[in-house]
């Protein structure tokens, strides 16, 4: 009876903490309109979009999207403390203890990335102007024979 005891004690103590149930990673996708165009992150990671990348929930980044004919957009990615999040920490109140939220705190597991997905519209680059019309030469007259 002891031996399952102490088994539901760590089950439950497990459960609370959010760097068991949320993980210390997060999937970001990114997509484009139009698609295919080339993805950078400030981290070092690239993709063509759609693509999705696997982050640290601490690491706040900017995703740099680019494609030929169109602007190149630059969108921060940052942190916040998700609802989940808040919930596998406050577990750690009742069960997991300092340990748990000190483990949390450090990986990060209560944060989520923000905005994911990260959505952008290329906007196409602008022609360059036109070079401005010559005003039509005016036409000298013709010289006149003389009279007689």
């Amino acid at each position: 009876m002891f031996k399952l005891l102490v088994c539901v004690a760590a089950g439950l103590a497990v459960s609370g903490c959010a760097t068991v149930t949320r993980g210390t990673t997060e999937q970001v996708q990114i997509t484009s309109e139009p698609s295919g165009a080339d993805v950078r992150t400030s981290m070092g990671p690239t993709c063509i979009t759609p693509c999705t990348l696997q982050v640290s929930r601490k690491d706040e980044f900017i995703v740099t999207v680019s494609k030929p004919g169109f602007v190149e957009e630059n969108v921060p990615v940052r942190t916040q403390v998700a609802g989940a999040g808040v919930a596998g920490f406050a577990g750690n109140v009742l069960i997991g203890g300092v340990i748990g939220m000190g483990a949390d705190a450090y990986t990060g597991a209560t944060l989520e990335h923000v905005p994911n997905p990260v959505s952008v519209t290329l906007r196409p680059v602008a022609p360059p102007p036109a070079a401005p019309r010559a005003a039509p030469k005016p036409r000298k007259p013709a010289p006149q024979a003389p009279q007689s």
